[in-house]
């Protein structure tokens, strides 16, 4: 269920977008994505962050009510590593605070991407995510479908560490809807988490969005702010209609980027990342905007001109 709190506070918070369940775990809907923190752009492809401002900004990030944190042990550039960041700056962790991992993909220590786990490898993966954070278990993993048709021999060897103790709740990224149905039937899947947002040239996209939303899943979609810029970042220039609609109403474009992702349904959870503190302020904030109806029809259409 989604509450959606009304708009009291001067200072904008991540409740102001409501809050969902990830199984037993109460999240705003506003969260933070870690892969921001290591660089000017994402892995080995911009260069490295200052450590002490992306620790302050986890911290602030936080203080703004921000409790799901999405992070990866592969989220690292030449100097600096996300999880490390995230243990430096938020341990001993507050019991509220969600932090979800992503394990699939490899990264050496050089930064280049390896071979992609096999379900044997799986274990070493989640037990390289506690050591880095510094945690007996994490609340949320996700398996990162590695472009395999199948993910059940995957995704049974996550569901054997949640039975073991390390692994709290599951969660699949990457998929289709029917890697929804094939995960369900072996443990339950409380996120899915694809690559969403404005425009998206995804043409699973909509289609996983309304099969999460049927099946109570959370929907958590990466790049919804980068769109087709990826890891990179965003493109310079925006489309007309959102720069309108950003000027309409006293706000950045990303912040109607977020307003819309968050608008397609109460089940949708951001998590926009960033090592900039003003970024953040302003990415939290987008949790209060509240689109027109003309606004969101012509969003709409600019999103099915993507397709």
């Amino acid at each position: 269920m989604c509450e959606t709190p009304p708009m009291t506070s001067e200072t904008i918070t991540a409740d102001a977008a409501g809050t969902w369940k990830l199984g037993d775990l109460n999240v705003n809907r506003i969260g933070f994505g870690a892969m921001r923190l290591t660089g000017s752009a994402a892995f080995h492809l911009g260069t490295p962050s200052d450590r002490e401002r992306s620790i302050t900004v986890l911290r602030r990030a936080v203080e703004l009510g921000v409790n799901h944190i999405d992070t990866a042990a592969f989220y690292f550039s030449s100097l600096r590593s996300a999880n490390e960041l995230i243990n430096r700056a938020l341990a001993p962790y507050r019991d509220d605070l969600v932090i979800a991992a992503k394990v699939g993909p490899f990264r050496d220590y050089s930064g280049e991407w390896g071979t992609a786990a096999r379900p044997e490898d799986l274990r070493g993966h989640v037990e390289e995510n506690l050591r880095q954070l510094g945690r007996d278990h994490l609340d949320v993993v996700y398996l990162r479908r590695m472009g395999q048709e199948s993910i059940a021999e995957h995704f049974g060897a996550l569901a054997e560490l949640r039975e073991a103790g390390l692994i709290r709740h599951l969660g699949i990224s990457d998929v289709r809807p029917e890697h929804i149905a094939e995960a369900q039937a072996i443990a339950p899947v409380v996120s899915v988490q694809n690559k969403y947002g404005l425009g998206s040239t995804n043409s699973d996209g909509d289609a996983v969005l309304r099969t999460c939303g049927e099946q109570d899943i959370a929907f958590v979609p990466f790049f919804a702010i980068a769109g087709e810029g990826g890891a990179r970042g965003p493109a310079d220039r925006d489309d007309e209609a959102v720069s309108d609609i950003a000027r309409a109403h006293g706000v950045t474009p990303a912040q109607v980027r977020l307003a819309w992702t968050l608008h397609q349904g109460p089940h949708v959870l951001a998590i926009p990342g960033t090592g900039n503190p003003d970024h953040l302020v302003e990415n939290v904030a987008a949790g209060a905007l509240r689109l027109a109806d003309e606004d969101v029809a012509r969003l709409n259409a600019l999103h099915r001109q993507g397709k």
